[in-house]
């Protein structure tokens, strides 16, 4: 018989619940993972790396609010698939300890000072073997190696919100020597985060890519050609509709590529070519809206809203997730694999372990 609670009871013994279940010893080996983090974004990716297999010390100020999302996370990983999220796999801190971590993702602000100061303290406190994983969107990598003792050890990992059902991971890399840990751990990714990577040179192609559509999307809404509920619709309905499917260039040769290359020869030319945000923006951040967070952004939210909105999003991420699992990005070897039809295709051997033996040489 389960026992439960009164919830007035629940929130006494709660506290108590989360430290006992979080002063436990894990053991750091091999496969251990240090997560530098404050938000939703950094206990998602600690959620993808328990997922994995891997020990995970969480090093978050706020252990309470870890707790509670991880725990959520646990209950929706549950809820929809035989898999479970083993939280013995777990230790959070609010207190940075030294241990044997082969890799320390950590995950900040896009603020080039914070991010310097977060990979000085990590190279302060772990060993010089240690690959560092920072998220990096703005800031070139490069600009981030420059005052780093081992640049080398240094990689960009860009993740989305929420890391455990996307497959979305990309990594940057600054140079030869940086790249052959980028590549190890794009490969390691493949295999047991369940990722669909890319490793690119300094930059953050994705960013660039989001941040060229918002900013047409400021420029017709800023002259009137459109509202922000047209754009939403437009981009919903149509590139949402197929993306995932296909990427903007399978989808073209599918559709028939002359065709958008005749629309791009005379459109390019009328685009915005704005160099400062949007005014649609700077109303926001003048507010210092954060969207739902705190009722300031595009929209107008009720009280409770922000708590439905969540609840429907991590629904649709388990949804979507299993509709492109379906179809992969290299399709025809899916195809291939279903049908029983050979495929020239090289057979992958990598696993996490060589990653862990190539950081530790």
């Amino acid at each position: 018989m389960q026992l439960k609670l009164p919830k007035k009871y629940y929130q006494v013994f709660k506290g108590f619940i989360y430290k006992v279940a979080f002063m436990k010893k894990v053991v750091i080996g091999r496969n251990s993972i240090l997560v530098k983090g404050e938000d939703k974004l950094a206990f998602s990716v600690t959620a993808c790396l328990l997922k994995g297999g891997y020990n995970v010390t969480l090093y978050t100020t706020d252990v309470q609010k870890a707790f509670d999302c991880l725990n959520i996370h646990k209950h929706d990983i549950e809820s929809v698939s035989s898999c479970t999220l083993n939280l013995d796999n777990l230790n959070i801190a609010d207190r940075f300890t030294a241990s044997d971590y082969y890799l320390a993702i950590a995950i900040t602000s896009e603020n080039i000072v914070e991010k310097q100061s977060v990979i000085k303290e990590l190279e302060q406190k772990l060993s010089n073997k240690v690959l560092i994983a920072i998220n990096t969107e703005s800031i070139a990598l490069s600009d981030l190696h420059t005052d780093a003792q081992n640049p080398e050890r240094i990689i960009g990992a860009n993740w989305v919100e929420p890391a455990h059902t996307t497959l979305f991971l990309e990594i940057l890399y600054n140079g030869p020597g940086n790249k052959k840990y980028a590549e190890k751990f794009c490969d390691t990714a493949k295999l047991t985060l369940n990722k669909d990577p890319y490793a690119v040179e300094n930059f953050s192609i994705r960013a660039r890519l989001m941040t060229a559509l918002i900013r047409e999307a400021g420029y017709l809404i800023q002259n009137g050609y459109a509202t922000v509920e047209d754009i939403d619709r437009a981009c919903r309905n149509d590139p949402g509709y197929y993306m995932s499917f296909a990427g903007n260039f399978r989808y073209m040769d599918l559709m028939g590529t002359n065709s958008y290359g005749m629309v791009m020869k005379d459109l390019n030319r009328e685009l915005g070519k704005d160099s400062d945000i949007p005014e649609c923006f700077k109303e926001i951040i003048k507010k210092g809206g954060l969207g739902m967070q705190n009722n300031h952004g595009f929209y107008n939210y009720n009280d409770g809203d922000t708590e439905k909105w969540d609840a429907v999003f991590r629904k649709f991420s388990y949804e979507i997730q299993n509709i492109i699992n379906k179809y992969p990005f290299n399709y025809n070897d899916k195809v291939a694999e279903m049908t029983g039809t050979p495929v020239n295709k090289k057979e992958d051997h990598l696993a996490s372990e060589m990653l862990i033996e190539e950081v530790n040489a």
